[in-house]
């Protein structure tokens, strides 16, 4: 299915849906007044401080700050995406999803590719258990210690030696050559399962005599494969090529199997092996993922923090391990908002992680993983690498490579700490250091780690750097309290009918610089095309239209009922909002400059008594200061006429 899913569908999928019943299938809830509690699954917890409230059809936890509607709480449970979290609210409400074919033709392309991967898996898996030639594939997993169960839940299979297995088999169905050509042949080409032949004499299987690990994605759907050689064929570990479904820079092997295993904050541990994967799991540690063959993406990066907020990755202890951990601190940092932590774990020499797990158990590897190296110390030990701290000029080296993958991450705690910490091993004033080292407006920062050319992973691409959270911009002297704005969204998420009431009095406000103020418009227009809307329509319409650090800020606005007075009267709630608004209006107009503020009290149609007292005292502060502007005689004047 294709195309874009009507926002009028979500709507009405969310009125069918009961928060409770949805969130009860996977928590055991216990009623609490009106509302009903459990254990948060998005962090640990002895008292329960999760909450639903089945009225409003929301969720929050008061420990963590989660926060939604039911969209995003099977999002945020199943690890799944916005589109996939509808399509299992749909089927469970026994709706069909409609879609827009605006954006239909690209994604139906990728259908039949879909298809036939899917059965290429299920021929694969049946090869393992049915082909003479398995034996070699089922000894090779048995040596590896993986248990049939294993093999089974990541849909390991077995390509038989010959050029044109899959090809036949897929074939199988089609009733005359052409067919075969212009169907199955082309698809498999497009899938990456054939290659053709370089004398344009037919096609070959691409993956032949090898363990076939499939590679899916977060819905379970096979994108492509890697493959395990049994012989002495080369190379040793072949991945599928870049197709319109699979790309390697973005993909992970077994964040499939490993989503529903990361509650109650299990980090993610990244290895690099599909055996490696394969064997922990076999020990009972179900949290490892493997990069396909490639450096670790920002991609990567995103997608791994949308399952977890704890990171390890593993590498080699040899030079070329901390080469690659190198990088993948770089590719980190811009994603590293407070909460969120990346760890190294270096493996000992001459092992990998499938015999080191055998030789220490799993016991012993868990405790290698809450021991990895916290990023802060393996980055301030790879700015000082090679350097002697001990004298000036290295300690002002030590700085000049750690200061920029310090200002790499998002403003915030953690860049305040680390940015402490290195002015105390530097010997200098945190204050001198931020001043020397923040990165001027409009300069481009390093991309990479300063490292010494030797210690660069060879062959390593540098791709464009994730942008950091903007700060939203601010005039100097003035520090906005941003709970004012917080409030005004709280009382237009709660009482939408207040948005026709509103419009006039905050057009003034259009383009000024308050922080989340255009978050305000952005919910404002929204409710006005959207009469019926409440705030649980608002939070399914940020969830497939806007980005994710609006969504939750959203979702804590809107569960921080403390904001509002709930016996306030609706005229009232009219009153306090135009209340904010003059505050905010108040507050914008002390940064500008005299003119200025004078210039736009003129440029109003009709003056308030209120507009003409703030002229004439702008015209006395005005007059003090320059008396021969212009635009004091063109107050006197409209003062005068307004009286």
């Amino acid at each position: 299915m294709a195309g874009r899913i009507p926002q009028s569908f979500i709507d009405d999928l969310l009125d069918r849906t009961d928060i409770v019943d949805v969130i009860g299938e996977r928590l055991e809830l216990r009623r609490a007044g009106s509302n009903h509690k459990a254990r948060c699954p998005f962090h640990e917890e002895k008292t329960p401080s999760f909450s639903v409230n089945q009225e409003r059809q929301f969720y929050y936890c008061f420990g963590c700050n989660a926060g939604g509607n039911a969209i995003g709480f099977v999002m945020a449970y199943d690890h799944i995406d916005f589109v996939a979290a509808l399509e299992y609210l749909a089927h469970r409400a026994g709706l069909e999803i409609p879609r827009e074919t605006d954006t239909a033709p690209a994604t139906r392309r990728n259908e039949p590719v879909l298809a036939i991967l899917e059965r290429a898996q299920t021929w694969y898996r049946a090869q393992l258990q049915e082909h003479p030639a398995a034996a070699q594939a089922t000894n090779y997993l048995r040596q590896r210690g993986v248990a049939a169960e294993i093999a089974q839940e990541f849909g390991i299979g077995f390509a038989p030696p010959g050029w044109d297995n899959l090809i036949r088999f897929l074939d199988a169905g089609s009733d005359t050559h052409t067919e075969r050509t212009d169907s199955a042949i082309t698809l498999l080409v497009e899938s990456g399962l054939a290659v053709a032949r370089e004398s344009g004499d037919g096609h070959y299987d691409r993956f032949r005599h090898r363990i076939m690990f499939p590679i899916r994605d977060a819905r379970g759907r096979t994108l492509g494969f890697g493959g395990r050689v049994l012989g002495d064929d080369q190379p040793k570990y072949l991945n599928s090529p870049e197709t319109p479904v699979f790309h390697k820079g973005r993909e992970l092997y077994g964040l499939y199997e490993a989503r529903t295993h990361l509650r109650g904050g299990v980090p993610l541990l990244v290895v690099e092996g599909y055996m490696d994967v394969v064997a922990l799991a076999q020990f009972g540690i179900r949290n490892a993922v493997a990069t396909l063959g490639t450096a670790v993406t920002d991609e990567h990066i995103a997608k791994l923090f949308r399952h977890t907020s704890d990171l390890v990755f593993c590498f080699d202890g040899d030079a070329a391990g901390r080469r690659a951990a190198s990088r993948a601190l770089d590719i980190s940092l811009p994603a590293l908002g407070d909460g969120r932590a990346v760890r190294f774990m270096f493996l000992p020499d001459g092992e990998d992680p499938d015999t080191l797990v055998r030789r220490i158990g799993s016991g012993g590897f868990s405790q290698l993983i809450a021991s990895a190296q916290p990023l802060s110390e393996f980055l301030f030990a790879t700015a000082a690498s090679e350097l002697d701290l001990a004298l000036p000029d290295d300690r002002a080296r030590f700085c000049q490579r750690a200061a920029p993958m310090i200002h790499r991450l998002p403003p915030g705690v953690l860049r305040q700490l680390l940015l402490g910490e290195l002015a105390t091993r530097a010997g200098i004033p945190a204050s001198t250091l931020e001043q020397l080292t923040t990165p001027r407006p409009g300069a481009a920062g390093p991309r990479t780690v300063d490292l010494p050319e030797h210690r660069k992973t060879p062959g390593a691409v540098t791709e464009p750097a994730a942008p950091a959270p903007r700060e939203t911009p601010s005039r100097p002297g003035r520090s906005y309290k941003t709970p004012l704005v917080h409030h005004l969204l709280a009382l237009l998420l709660h009482h939408p009918h207040l948005c026709t009431e509103l419009a006039n009095a905050l057009e003034p406000l259009r383009g000024e610089a308050i922080p989340d103020l255009e978050l305000v418009f952005k919910v404002h227009a929204l409710l006005q095309q959207n009469p019926g809307y409440t705030f649980n329509h608002v939070l399914s319409y940020w969830h497939g239209m806007h980005g994710q650090e609006q969504r939750n800020l959203l979702a804590r606005i809107a569960a921080n009922e403390l904001l509002l007075a709930p016996e306030t009267a609706a005229g009232d709630h009219l009153a306090e909002a135009r209340g904010i608004i003059a505050r905010l209006q108040d507050l914008a107009e002390r940064d500008k400059p005299a003119a200025a503020r004078l210039r736009g009290l003129l440029d109003r149609d009709a003056l308030s008594a209120e507009d003409r007292a703030r002229i004439r005292a702008l015209i006395l502060e005005l007059s003090a200061r320059t008396p021969n502007d212009p635009i004091i005689n063109e107050a006197k004047q409209r003062v005068t006429l307004a009286l």
